[in-house]
Order: structure tokens, then C-alpha cells, then sequence
């Protein structure tokens, strides 16, 4: 049988790993709901947007030849999930939740916004290892490192 037929961007590391945080974020979401605490509507919403946004800027980022706007899809995507981590730490400050169980989120985020930056710096033609915002540390995030350089030979 043949295999199956992706897209470019469903090729790519980082856009995966987006899609686990929104499968996490789904399975967060559940919970917080569960809670009933007051004012999170708010937060909530913007943190599935984001989570979207960063998703769906990586797809069409890795859609376009022109190295500019590749460069402005991936940056967005990058903010985006930036402003992911920010809603979550929203959500500890309002007591939804304790840090230790946005944790796991967070580390993913620091993963996106690090193969992001890779992406970027390759295409800005910048060298890699000085576009590094991000700490490398943790098994999850030196595995992460690693794929951006796979990435980065497609």
C-alpha cells in the first residue's frame, strides 16, 4: 500500500508538537471548565486562539517560496506562542490551576518558540546557534533542538 500523503507542513517537527499543545491544551481546557473559576472566559479564549494562530501561521509560513513572507508566517507563529505561555501563566495568577500543571505546556512552548527561531534565522540566513532565545535544557528540549536541525535541511 502507499504511503500516506502529507503536506510540507505536516512534515515539520514544530507543527506536530503544536498539535500535541492543542491536544493538551484540550484535556486543560476540560478541567479549568470543570473548576468553575469565575472570570477565565477571557484568558481562556485567547489562549485557544493563540494556540490556533501558532498552527496555523507555521502551515502557511512553510506554504510560501518567497523567503520574506516564510520568515513572517514563522515569526507570527513564534509570537503566538509566546503569547500562549503568557495566558497560561494568566491562568495560574487567577488560582485556575497550579504551575506544576501548566508545566508540561510550557515546556512544549519553549520547544515551538526554539525550532521557530531556528527556522527564522535559517531563512534570515543568521547562524544558528546565535539566534538561540531560548535555553536548551531538559530532554524534551535537546531532542527539540535536534529536529530543528533536520528541519532546517528540508
Amino acid at each position: 500500500m502507499p504511503a500516506a500523503r502529507q503536506f510540507d507542513h505536516e512534515k515539520l517537527q514544530v507543527y506536530q508538537l503544536e498539535l500535541e499543545f492543542i491536544a493538551w491544551l484540550t484535556d486543560l481546557f476540560a478541567e479549568i471548565q470543570a473548576s468553575k473559576t469565575p472570570r477565565l472566559a477571557e484568558v481562556l479564549d485567547q489562549l485557544d486562539r493563540a494556540s490556533l494562530s501558532a498552527l496555523l501561521n507555521t502551515a502557511e509560513g512553510n506554504g510560501r517560496r518567497a523567503t520574506q513572507q516564510r520568515v513572517r508566517f514563522f515569526d507570527d507563529a513564534r509570537g503566538s506562542a509566546t503569547e500562549c505561555a503568557a495566558c497560561l501563566d494568566a491562568i495560574v495568577a487567577k488560582k485556575a490551576c497550579k504551575k506544576e500543571r501548566v508545566m508540561r505546556g510550557k515546556d512544549m512552548l519553549l520547544s515551538v518558540v526554539s525550532i521557530l527561531s531556528s527556522l527564522i534565522a535559517r531563512f534570515e540566513g543568521v547562524p544558528v546557534k546565535s539566534c538561540r532565545s531560548v535555553p536548551m535544557t531538559g530532554t524534551r528540549l535537546k531532542s527539540a533542538s535536534r529536529s530543528s536541525r533536520e528541519e532546517e535541511k528540508e
